[in-house]
């Protein structure tokens, strides 16, 4: 999950101990707590994504990657999972090496994990294992737009490394079990906007690739900044993220990204 810092940008992508992961949700999980605007923003990210479910699919819908927000407020029958065992997930599970069956889920939802994944490709590939024909990946990411480089570049400890390249898929030896902490915000924009990567190789087609303002979220101060407006300003905020959705280019802070399986 992210947080605002006032960290200066890196250019290669932030690596560590996996459990930086988790010392991140903690102190997350204090601001959560104390901030309800945040809480009601992330409703309508959920809701966004709610949107994109797989339609006419039964099976059981997975968050990878669940941090602290809490996604049943709005998919109540959503399965919460992290690498880390917290009192409010339901379950621990590795994006590499998921526990669910071959051809068993209907939607997985990634929001912010995407861009912590070193090799997105061979995570994919165990995405399409587990997915029924026409399940869907949604994923939720930081966008790369003017407003989204001060914000993710200036702002904020993890790198963009837009000058890195993507490594797509796991070296040979690789084990599941090798993971560390990798940051890379930048990758989705690349992948999906710039069209560094193609998903088809994974066996997904791309359904829909969404900019979003998102300027409340930032305004917001995310987990540990203050908040730039009062809580009861959040409507004018909405109203005018509504506006500056039409500027994407200029203003988009967000991504919204929906893969189906072949």
């Amino acid at each position: 999950m992210p947080s605002w810092s006032h960290h200066s940008a890196h250019q290669t992508a932030a690596m560590g101990n996996i459990h930086q992961h988790d010392q991140e949700i903690q102190q997350n999980r204090q601001h959560w707590q104390k901030k309800p605007c945040l809480r009601a923003i992330y409703q309508d990210f959920h809701r966004a994504i709610a949107r994109h479910l797989s339609p006419g699919l039964a099976g059981p819908v997975v968050e990878l990657g669940s941090g602290v927000a809490d996604i049943r407020t709005t998919i109540p029958h959503c399965i919460r999972t992290d690498l880390f065992a917290n009192p409010w997930i339901d379950q621990i599970e590795n994006a590499y090496a998921l526990s669910f069956p071959a051809h068993s889920l209907a939607n997985l939802i990634l929001f912010d994990v995407f861009h912590h994944l070193r090799y997105p490709g061979t995570a994919l590939g165990e995405f399409h294992r587990v997915l029924q024909p026409g399940g869907r990946v949604i994923l939720f990411e930081p966008c790369v737009s003017l407003l989204g480089r001060l914000v993710y570049g200036a702002l904020h400890p993890e790198p963009l490394a837009l000058n890195q390249p993507i490594q797509w898929q796991a070296p040979p030896h690789w084990s599941s079990q090798q993971l560390d902490y990798y940051a890379a915000q930048g990758n989705a924009s690349r992948i999906f906007l710039g069209g560094e990567q193609d998903v088809d190789t994974a066996g997904f087609r791309v359904v829909q690739v969404q900019r979003l303002a998102a300027i409340a979220y930032v305004a917001s101060g995310g987990y540990s900044k203050p908040q730039l407006y009062p809580d009861a300003a959040l409507p004018l905020m909405r109203a005018i993220d509504r506006v500056c959705d039409r500027f994407p280019g200029l203003f988009a802070t967000r991504l919204l990204v929906v893969l189906e399986k072949g």
